[in-house]
Parts: C-alpha cells; structure tokens; sequence
C-alpha cells in the first residue's frame, strides 16, 4: 500500500526519465573525432560528474551547461606516454603546457628515471639532477610517491613507470659496473613491490651513465619482474645514433628471453651518418611484432633535448643550450657562439656550462616523418614542465602533429593523428576506460578547431601555447578554457 504523500509511481518513472535525460554539460554540433581512427561525425557529447554519458544526436538531452561546438572537434583527452614530470606534478601541479596542447593523461619515470622510490642520498647524478633537483623530495616507496599524488592532485591524470636508474642508483655500489647477484636481487624485490604499489611498467636508459654498465643480462633480469606483472620494458635504448641497430637487436632480445612486452622510447636516428637507416630500424621492428610484443613512440621534431654533456653535441648540426646553472644567461643562445665568444672549443664550453641541457639538431626529417607514419607509432612529447628555454615540444608536440603533420604535410589523417595519441596509447599501457570518446568512460576530452590548431611554441620562443585549442576536460572539469589553466586539479593517479 502506498503511504500518504509518496509519488506515484508513474510520477517515480517521469522522474527517473528526466533525470536520464539531464547531463552536467552537453558539447553541441561538434565533428565527434572517437579515437578510434574512424571518420568523424556531427553529434553531441553529454558528461555527467567524471563519466561520458551519451554520444550522438541528444535533442532531449538538457545540460546545466552546453557547449557550441560548430566548427570544432570534440576528442578524447591525448595520452602522453613519455614525459619527465614526476616532480613537476607537484611544482607545477596546474600543468599549463602540458593541458594547453590538450593532453589530458601523462606517464612519467621514464628513460630509466623515477622519482620513486628513491633512497639514495644527494648528491645524485645526472642525469636525475637535472629531472629532480639537488633536494629532490625522498619516496622511501613508491606507495608514499602515489599516496601524495593523491592528496595533491595535479590536473591532469599521471601514471609512473618505475626507473631502472634510480633502482640502480639506490642499490649498486658501483655504477661503472653490472650490478652483481646481489644487488640485482635488491633491484629485482624494489621493482617488484613497486609495481606491487602500481607503478605501470619499468623503464630502462643505458644510454645514460648511471645504467650504462649494466648487461644485458642484468635488463632482462629486470624484464622478467616486469612480465610477471604483465607489465611493460619501456626503454631509451643503449645507443639512437651510429650503434642504434645494435641497440635495437638488443632490445628485441630482452623482449624474446623475458617474454616481456618491449616499448621503444623516442625512436630515432641521430647523426648524419645515420640519415635514413629508420627504413631499416622499422623494418626490424616489423619483423620482431610477428613473434613479439613491440611498440614504439616518437616526437615529431628534428631535434632532441637532454644533458649538454650526453655527447650529441659532436653529432648535432646545431645546439642550443636550454639550461646552465652556472651561465643562466646563456640560455637559448647557441652553444658555438658561446665557445667562439670564449675562445674554446665546443667540448671545453660544454664543461664549463655543466650543469647544463642542451637541445640537439641531430635528426633527419625524412627520418621524422618516416617514424611518424609507421602505423604502430604512438605519439610523445619527452617534455619536462618548467625552465626558461626548453624544448618547444614542451609546448608544441601534440598540436604540431595535428596541424602540421596531419592537416598540412597530409601523413595522416586528423583522425589517425588523434588515435595515434589517445587509443593506442591507452591499449599499449593499459589504461582502462580512457583514450576513447565512448559511454561510460572517463571525461577526458579536448575541444579543438581542425582548421587552425598549431604549435606556436619555436626553438627562439618555445614558451608558448598552441593555437586551436578551445577548451580541455580532466574527468570531466576544465582545466584549459579561453587560453587560460582554470586552476582545478582534477587529475586521478593510474592506472
């Protein structure tokens, strides 16, 4: 029996109908970019609280607040598999040039480099100064680098890989050698429980010093942590310039022995002697994915940026110097016309500008754009948040892909371009429910003018935000409107 003043149920169906038919906000008109890599199509996009909650032609859907979209493009959030953000999710937690480009979920602890769980004390060496700091902040775990994560969220979502180098740094006595059974033992339970903790693969970089001993043994030791995790070996291969096969054929190798997924990291080939050897290097990947798991990203740039002392400066056509701590001054100023000023040669000016990072004219657009159009290659900016001259793909990457590579050298489609940098990367990291505009998954979304998106980041003026960018969604709240971070911190900590 129904009591006194309780609805009808017929007034109980209307309701549950309005309610159904009610969204938080409503993107209307937009060319409805899935990344999936399917044509586009005009509809509407309803998100209520973090969630996608309808797609298509929604006229008896209301919004509490809509959006015109005519002229624009609604796709999902891009994925930025590759960045050195671990710090400057809490330094610089608003992520302006990370969300101005209309990326939406960041992987940090790349190149072998985590900031967790990090133990060893200062000082540590590059290139970890140089990503962290001299008073880097200490995660005894990786559990205590999430937990905080957590509690100051940046805007945008953030996975971690778990760094090798670090591993290293904490428990190898001497890094001018392999690490003994030991010490591979004590790497072997860091890594174990931190991707226990969920760290979301491991990442390796023998090309940098603080791994450049270990065997190769010693990585697929490492590799097999990660697969019982089913997990992925994220790597900065032992070499990209004149031993890059080299360093591919031992890459694969460490997939075959391990049975781990392998991800190559920026995948490139520098130096002029090795101008064209990608047609090469992609064959070799394609032959390794009929009997493994392989994947690779890449940035859509002829230069590369890392430590001034890496010794690309003798293979470059050009340097630039980003950072020096002793001659800040000299940032963006190219490094010969430094050396000339001194009256040095290049190598005596690089050690005087230590600590110091430098950007590199090192690559072939052939080579570029060859890497980009392979279709397995995902998308990535290898940015770091901050600093007076970096980069511009700290600022640029995913809208120059879009703009110039997509729209105008014509690649790829624009919708290629955005699977390239939402689905797949989402499958290749496991990233559930998000890298597709579909019901029910995460709000992450990116409102874009296919017409005019653009990086306006330059090698001379890299700090600049690109053009075309409307407006940017983090699970749903606005972290990028009318040219501006809007201050909401509404990032969640993957996977």
């Amino acid at each position: 029996m129904r009591r006194s003043g309780e609805p009808e149920p017929a007034d109980l169906d209307r309701c549950r109908e309005e309610e159904e038919l009610k969204a938080d906000i409503i993107f209307r008109n937009a060319e409805i970019i899935d990344g999936t890599g399917g044509p586009r199509r005009k509809g509407d996009v309803a998100v209520t609280g973090d969630r996608i909650t309808a797609i298509g032609d929604l006229p008896e859907m209301a919004g509490g607040r809509e959006e015109d979209c005519s002229g624009l493009a609604v796709a999902p959030g891009f994925i930025d598999p590759h960045v050195h953000n671990d710090l400057a999710v809490f330094t610089h937690p608003d992520m302006a040039s990370v969300v101005s480009q209309g990326v939406t979920t960041i992987i940090n602890g790349n190149c072998g480099f985590s900031l967790a769980p990090l133990t060893a004390p200062d000082p540590v060496p590059q290139p970890l100064r140089m990503l962290f700091g001299l008073n880097a902040p200490r995660f005894s775990s990786f559990r205590a680098y999430s937990d905080r994560l957590r509690a100051e969220p940046p805007a945008v979502n953030a996975g971690c890989l778990i760094g090798h180098g670090t591993l290293r740094v904490n428990e190898v006595a001497d890094l001018e050698r392999a690490a003994d059974a030991r010490e591979l033992r004590a790497m072997s339970r860091a890594l174990d429980e931190a991707l226990d903790q969920g760290g979301i693969g491991l990442s390796t970089g023998p090309f940098y010093a603080p791994a450049r001993a270990s065997s190769t043994d010693e990585l697929t030791q490492m590799a097999r942590v990660a697969q019982r995790h089913g997990k992925l070996y994220v790597t900065h291969m032992r070499d990209e310039g004149d031993r890059v096969v080299e360093a591919l054929e031992e890459t694969l190798e460490i997939g075959r022995v391990s049975c781990c997924g392998v991800h190559i990291s920026h995948h490139k080939c520098a130096g002029v002697s090795n101008f064209g050897v990608s047609a090469h290097t992609l064959g070799m990947i394609d032959a390794a994915r009929m009997t493994q798991d392989v994947g690779l990203d890449t940035t859509p740039w002829t230069a590369s940026s890392t430590i001034l002392n890496s010794g690309r400066h003798r293979q470059a056509q050009r340097v630039i110097v980003a950072e020096s701590e002793p001659f800040p001054e000299h940032a963006g100023r190219d490094l010969a016309e430094v050396a000339a000023e001194w009256g040095v040669d290049l190598d005596e000016a690089v050690e005087r500008l230590l600590p110091a990072t430098g950007i590199f004219f090192i690559m072939d657009e052939q080579d570029v754009q060859r890497i980009l159009r392979y279709e397995h290659t995902m998308i990535c900016s290898d940015g770091i948040a901050g600093g007076t001259h970096p980069h511009p793909r700290v600022w640029g990457t995913f809208p120059r892909v879009l703009g110039h590579y997509a729209r105008d050298v014509r690649l790829f489609s624009i919708e290629e371009g955005v699977r390239r940098m939402t689905s797949l990367t989402a499958d290749r990291f496991g990233l559930k429910e998000r890298g597709r505009l579909r019901a029910g998954h995460f709000a992450d979304i990116v409102v874009f003018n296919p017409a005019t998106i653009r990086e306006r980041a330059t090698y001379d003026a890299p700090v600049q935000a690109a053009e075309g960018i409307a407006s940017v969604y983090v699970n749903g709240t606005a972290v990028w409107k009318d040219g501006e971070v809007t201050g909401s911190r509404p990032g969640h900590v993957l996977p």
